[in-house]
Formats: structure tokens, sequence, C-alpha cells
């Protein structure tokens, strides 16, 4: 067992034990992220796209525990003849078959969601995304807490190398979900909405019905302290890669 599925058997046989009985065995290198009601977004009206503050309830969920790696989507490309990411073989963005546990980077949304297809599994909702990344703490601005913190997670740190580091290099969240903030940008399922906040449906709201751009969460390597938060919301067209730009998936 590796050291992810050791942390979700971990995670499931101590807080989340009822998984077992009523859920069934949690899939190899996921938890179960248990269904709830929290506060999504912020009250801070300087961002309109990340207000106002509301309330969101969610049905319970699998959830990978660190983002898809360059070796899992390496085998997905293998297996379906599926491109390879944009940046494959470049070392300085740690993407290639010499960084297997290193997250997958230069993706699009619409290669996220093929992997996610080809995986048995989904991308995640806007709501589920923050909800994990919050890892069950309110009113806070990081997974770690109220300020953001090099030890914690990787980010723009100007005496660091660029690029990503290997999935699961720091402290993982109150749920057992590695790298919430920074490494690599997440792709989730929503089209973007810039004003979504305001009507958002209470129970599982999985975003606009159509839109120009996807949701990208979570911040990467080269990202500001500011774009690491659990609330912050970044939108890029369906399209599109990014040299941090990454994912990780759920499953119901």
């Amino acid at each position: 067992m590796n050291r992810f599925a050791m942390c979700a058997f971990i995670l499931c046989a101590g807080v989340n034990s009822i998984c077992q009985s009523e859920l069934g065995t949690v899939p190899e290198g996921m938890v179960l992220i248990h269904g709830g009601t929290f506060m999504m977004g912020s009250n801070d009206n300087r961002n309109s796209i990340k207000f106002p503050s509301h309330q969101v309830t969610l049905n319970s969920f699998y959830m990978d525990i660190h983002e898809v790696t360059n070796g899992e989507y390496y085998e997905f490309c293998m297996a379906t003849g599926h491109r390879l990411p944009e940046f494959w073989g470049m070392d300085i963005y740690r993407s290639g078959p010499g960084f297997p546990d290193h997250p997958v980077v230069g993706v699009s949304q619409f290669d996220a969601g093929q992997y996610a297809d080809w995986a048995g599994k989904r991308l995640p909702t806007e709501a589920e995304w923050e909800y994990a990344a919050r890892g069950g703490l309110e009113f806070i601005d990081f997974p770690f807490g109220e300020k953001a913190d090099h030890s914690r997670a990787r980010y723009n740190d100007p005496g660091a190398d660029k690029g990503p580091v290997a999935a699961g290099s720091y402290e993982p969240n109150g749920y057992g979900l590695y790298d919430m903030s920074g490494n690599a940008w997440e792709w989730v399922a929503d089209w973007f909405g810039p004003g979504y906040y305001s009507e958002s449906p209470v129970d599982n709201p999985k975003g606009p019905l159509i839109g120009t751009f996807r949701v990208f969460r979570g911040g990467g390597w080269h990202s500001g302290a500011g774009c690491i938060s659990v609330h912050h919301r970044n939108a890029l067209p369906q399209y599109w890669v990014d040299f941090a730009g990454g994912f990780r998936c759920v499953k119901d």
C-alpha cells in the first residue's frame, strides 16, 4: 500500500469510519468527504467574483488525495492515445516521465475531463472543491489557517526553483487532502459566472448552464499568496493549457 492509500485507510478507519459500513470501501487514493453545509465564498467585496459568502449544502463524495500525477496521466495517454501534456519533457515544469510523482501540468479542462471519464470519476464542482479545500474549517483563508505559509504550501517563493514539487510534499488538510493550496491549479467542472454567487442554489450547485470560461482553483507553484486561498476564483477557456495547470478528480 503506498503512502497515499495508507493515508486514506487511516482516515477511513478513524474520523470517517462510517464510510466502510454505509458507503462501501473507499476507492484507493481517495478519501470520503462527508456531505454538509458550509459558507462558500468571501464577504470581501473588493473582489466581486467571490462575493458574497453564501450557504451551500453538499452530498457526500470521494476525492483524490492528491493532484493527478504525471505517472497517472501518462498511463491514461498510453491507454487511450490521448495527446501528452503541452509541456511534456520540460524539466523546468517537472513535466515528463522523469517526474512520475509530480502533478501533471499543461492540461486543459477538456483534457482533465477526458482523464476523469477514463478513470471512472469526474471533475469536482466548484462548491465541492472549496468545501474540500477548507478541510472542515470555517471562516479561514487557507486550508491550514489564516496566513499563507511557504512551509505549508508550494507557491511563489523567490528563493526556490521553478516548478511544482512532488504530490504530498506538505502536510494534508483536515480531510487528508494534499496541495489544495498551491503546487498546481486545479480545473473544476463549472462554467464561470462572475455574479453566480448571488444566485447560486443552496443544494449541490453546479455553476451556470453555459459560459465562456471554466473555473480554475487553488493557485499554483508560481502564484502569489492571494491566489492560493480557499475562496480565490480564476477562470480560463476550456482548452487553455497552463504551465501550472492540473486537476484532481472526485467520485459519487
